[in-house]
């Protein structure tokens, strides 16, 4: 029985062949640790060149290009130089966290497709006015989500949307790690002026988007928020690093982050998600429905993937079964290139964005509705605009 169960969700693929004859002028906007893995991927595609990069922190574009042998490039200190002076179809935004809204709109005004990177941005009235600008300027903005093309998430999807589950009343979801404050690469994460939102934004706009996802992004309507900073602000944790008071006297975003949340269709969300929270994982999620509940293992060290065999729990014929569905290999580099190849597709052959903001909004009305649940002290009511 549980063979025939998963037979049922097994799909064909195809593989799909580039046409290198029309070739995609590309930018990069942010040339830190996140642009490395865009240019990788780019490089691998025979139809795109690879023509501009731009970066605040003088003779860093001009390195990257250097280190990723990107011949040609042209090298900015500003996005708006790069606007300016280059005719591209498309850019990826790799910036802080907080100018993500800024140079995403100003892309979209000069007539540029964007890949932007997550989460989409801090607030939700910059998601708001991000929507607004790409719908004036008809061009198309993908929220970099790949998780999303890992197989594993798709075979979660399927099952959600086959209605096996009956209807889905609860879902807990989250994940975090024992200690993972992300510093290899510098600071921004952890500073209030780049990153702006830490474990939430870092994170935990994943752990949403895999859950809202596979359910097709209902939409929410209050959150119970709380946030906490005890880790990063503690010197005690950044004992081992190099002037351990420095960490933590910048520390100023959130390590841990939990919320009640409530969306349409009478569906409850138990959220929690962490970079640091003294345990391996703050739990698997689990999508309880009237019919039958997915759980979904989590990782010791969440970022986005899936730690073992999805499993379906279900009564046939009087007798309870389990149903795993095997792992599938996948890796951070085919995700990736995955993501990217979607969103050139779209802007190729005049399709619609593979992770459009007119779901991500959602996500993002979520991750800030935390953070003003957490100031204020009480449950606020989600107010989100059609677009």
């Amino acid at each position: 029985m549980s063979e025939e169960i998963v037979n049922a969700f097994k799909e064909k693929h195809e593989e799909n062949v580039i046409d290198a004859s029309k070739k995609l002028k590309v930018g990069i906007i942010g040339t830190g640790w996140i642009a490395e893995a865009h240019v990788q991927q780019y490089k691998k595609m025979p139809d795109v060149e690879l023509v501009a990069m731009a970066d605040l922190i003088e003779g860093k574009a001009e390195a990257f290009c250097k280190k990723f042998e990107v011949e040609g490039a042209r090298c900015y200190r500003s996005h708006t130089e790069l606007l300016a002076n280059e005719k591209l179809d498309a850019v990826s935004v790799c910036t802080y966290n907080s100018t993500h809204a800024e140079c995403t709109i100003d892309a979209l005004k000069a007539g540029v497709h964007v890949l932007l990177e997550k989460p989409m941005c801090v607030t939700l009235e910059e998601a708001i006015a991000i929507r607004k600008a790409e719908k004036e300027s008809g061009k198309i903005v993908s929220v970099g989500f790949q998780p999303r093309f890992n197989e594993n998430m798709k075979m979660v999807k399927k099952i959600v949307q086959s209605g096996v589950l009956g209807k889905i009343y609860y879902i807990q979801t989250g994940g975090g790690r024992r200690r993972g404050i992300p510093v290899p690469y510098g600071t921004s994460f952890i500073e209030k002026d780049k990153g702006a939102i830490g474990a939430l934004g870092d994170i935990g706009c994943y752990s949403l988007d895999m859950v809202l996802n596979a359910m097709g992004y209902p939409k929410p309507l209050s959150v119970s928020g709380y946030t906490s900073d005890f880790f990063g602000k503690s010197r005690e944790y950044w004992k081992g690093v190099e002037r351990p008071e420095e960490y933590a006297d910048i520390f100023a975003v959130d390590d841990f982050a939990a919320a009640f949340v409530r969306l349409e269709g009478d569906v409850i969300l138990d959220f929690r998600i962490g970079w640091a929270m003294n345990l391996d994982t703050s739990g698997d999620t689990i999508i309880y429905g009237t019919n039958a509940s997915l759980r979904i293992p989590s990782t010791e060290c969440w970022n986005g993937g899936i730690g073992g065999n999805l499993k379906l729990y279900q009564t046939i014929a009087g007798e309870e079964v389990c149903t795993e569905f095997e792992q599938k290999k996948s890796s951070f580099a085919d995700d990736f290139y995955n993501k990217a190849r979607s969103f050139l597709d779209a802007v190729k052959y005049g399709g619609t964005s593979p992770v459009p903001t007119s779901e991500i909004i959602y996500n993002q009305a979520i991750l800030d509705g935390i953070n003003k649940s957490a100031k204020l002290g009480k449950e606020i009511t989600l107010d989100i605009p059609e677009i």
